[in-house]
């Protein structure tokens, strides 16, 4: 268990390092490199110290505690792991952020998620460069718990060891979490961490018809970086193949509106779970294009309604 230096104050703390530092100079002429070794030991547990000694201990007396305010204090800030080692006192801090995220439901992203979420405009961040993101950094998405993570983690744990491929595994992990919100990690971890688990999400999306929508493909109101599956059903083929941009043109353009019956988002519950929809005015059948100008938003019962009428 890492040492917490309770009642001592970074003032403090600092004051002992630099004494031993000062010492160290007599340890630099002498020839033994173990000597010169075990003699920085106390100057490397003091420096420890001194990172986790910045967050009181009143407010965060574990390494874990200490991450979350860290992170707290800046959400939708890239954090480098450097960063998470200082504040924690611990090297097995990796470990924290696995749990904070599994165990207690905090949506922090590694900067490999990041970059696979942008590149797929699953949405934007600004002031963010794609190209420099890097593993060992992180971000916090929500600044609040999903209690239902634990349980979420542990099917993704089961799906992930089955012969799938990633969008077959992905595809049975949101099936599994109808009307659930999921997050970037849970996706890319079901997918084996598979670097293209992005893009088979939004295949399924936009290719096989499957209603996944995020903050910007259809639910403004959803967390950054999270994915929901709205119901379990996909679009007829024909209604299928319409690129994300166009998508969210459409739901802009009728503000997230059911052009039939006004239904909103704000509307949805339990006992009436429908999702907005496109349809295409000119059939796609009979050569309407995937445009804006040819696609309007409905909700999935008008849609039904509509296509049994025309049949």
């Amino acid at each position: 268990m890492p040492r917490r230096p309770i009642g001592k104050t970074p003032e403090f703390i600092r004051s002992e390092l630099l004494e031993l530092l000062s010492d160290f100079e007599h340890h630099l002429v002498r020839k033994d490199l173990r000597e010169k070794v075990k003699s920085l030991v106390p100057a490397f547990h003091l420096l420890r110290d001194l990172g986790s000694s910045l967050i009181p201990h009143q407010e965060a007396p574990a390494a874990r505690d200490r991450i979350l305010a860290y992170f707290r204090k800046y959400p939708f800030l890239v954090i480098h792991g450097d960063e998470l080692m200082v504040v924690s006192g611990i090297q097995d801090w990796p470990r924290r952020i696995r749990e904070l995220r599994r165990e207690f439901g905090w949506s922090i992203a590694s900067g490999v998620t990041l970059k696979e979420m942008l590149l797929e405009e699953e949405f934007e961040l600004v002031d963010v460069n794609i190209d420099s993101l890097k593993p060992e950094e992180y971000m916090l998405l929500n600044d609040s718990q999903d209690r239902e993570a634990a349980l979420r983690w542990r099917i993704a744990n089961d799906i992930r060891k089955k012969k799938l491929g990633a969008r077959q595994k992905i595809l049975e992990f949101l099936r599994n979490n109808v009307g659930r919100s999921v997050t970037g990690e849970e996706l890319r971890y079901v997918a084996n961490d598979k670097t293209e688990w992005a893009r088979r999400t939004r295949e399924l999306r936009t290719e096989h018809g499957w209603p996944i929508a995020t903050q910007y493909t259809g639910r403004p109101d959803l967390a950054i970086g999270v994915y929901i599956l709205e119901q379990d059903r996909q679009s007829p083929a024909h209604d299928r193949n319409i690129h994300d941009r166009v998508r969210r043109g459409v739901l802009v353009r009728d503000k997230y509106t059911c052009t039939e019956c006004g239904w909103t988002h704000e509307m949805w519950n339990p006992s009436d779970p429908r999702h907005l929809e496109l349809h295409h005015v000119k059939h796609h059948a009979k050569g309407g294009r995937n445009i804006k100008e040819n696609l309007i938003t409905v909700c999935s019962v008008c849609h039904d309604d509509i296509h049994r009428k025309k049949k």
